[in-house]
């Protein structure tokens, strides 16, 4: 890891120029031992201008390739500028800004911010969630009474799933989010995702939904109910996941605008990394990304209907 920086002007003394983007990306990526992405146990030969030989396959790569970065034609100081300006920024940042502050297209911005969310979906926060955990759910889309009176939908209220996606949120307290972008809130939809992610035995907090009905057979199981404008009860609340959704909606309409029920689970994630790594210097979350960008996300891949 480099020195830590607190600001863009710091950032860029660390990072003064191509090259030393290129030795920093390489250390986090093989620590000294370089790994040919064709063939992991195959020699490696050291090229001129950054580039090794995998002897085994007889291929040529660099640091970059089987990573998001692989084939960029945007300089990788460039990356490094908007990996800090987007992971750092509270609720996100727009394309169109992104282009402004870094100098490229907005179209190559919006290509940069997919893969930079890709690279987000960070394998240190998978772990199952434990001791006290809240378990809530929520719905994102467009408000009907934002809408002309003709394009409006009926019945949309509460729970409607017509033009609203909803997404289960599971959160530890003092711990980790994991949110699932999900097709219902049936008991049938949600229940597996909540064993998959949360040890047996925690206690658990929800409201009243009745698709949590069953959670008490393997956990400790506490309820609030909203419905009655009860949010509180002794320990039980759900307090921290609403605090989640009220950011995650503050940033989509305020940054976003808009997003697409193909690219929301990115969205979610992205946010959820934000909050995953609230108590992590700028420079250890910089740091924490770039270890993670291995995986190719081309370009006709992202736009595939």
């Amino acid at each position: 890891m480099v020195a830590g920086f607190k600001s863009l002007l710091d950032l860029i003394k660390a990072f003064p120029d191509e090259q030393a983007c290129i030795n920093h990306l390489e250390n986090l990526r093989w620590n000294g031992v370089v790994v040919s992405p064709f063939d992991a146990t195959s020699k490696v030969y050291k090229c001129a201008n950054n580039r090794y030989k995998c002897k085994n396959t007889g291929k040529y790569f660099n640091v970059k390739v089987g990573t998001i970065f692989e084939d960029t034609k945007i300089p990788l100081q460039k990356w490094f500028m908007a990996l800090y300006i987007f992971s750092s920024h509270k609720k996100g940042i727009s394309s169109h800004q992104l282009a402004k502050d870094i100098d490229v297209t907005q179209k190559s911005a919006w290509f940069m911010l997919h893969r930079l969310r890709y690279a987000f979906d960070h394998p240190n926060f998978k772990a199952t969630l434990d001791n006290t955990v809240e378990i809530d759910e929520t719905y994102i889309g467009g408000q009907e009474k934002n809408k002309h009176e003709s394009k409006k939908t009926a019945g949309t209220q509460g729970r409607s799933t017509k033009t609203k996606k909803p997404v289960l949120g599971m959160k530890e307290r003092g711990g980790n989010i994991i949110a699932t972008v999900v097709e219902d809130t049936k008991q049938k939809t949600i229940e597996p995702i909540i064993v998959a992610n949360v040890e047996k035995g925690a206690t658990v907090n929800t409201d009243e939904w009745h698709a949590y009905n069953k959670l008490g057979l393997r956990y400790d199981h506490n309820r609030v109910n909203h419905g009655a404008k009860e949010y509180v009860n002794g320990m039980a609340h759900t307090n921290g996941m609403e605090n989640f959704w009220s950011h995650l909606k503050r940033g989509i309409d305020g940054i976003y605008h808009w997003v697409s029920v193909k690219h929301l689970q990115t969205y979610v994630t992205e946010y959820s990394l934000r909050m995953n790594s609230r108590k992590l210097t700028t420079a250890a979350r910089f740091d924490l990304v770039l270890e993670n960008v291995t995986g190719r996300l081309m370009y006709k891949t992202l736009i595939a209907k």
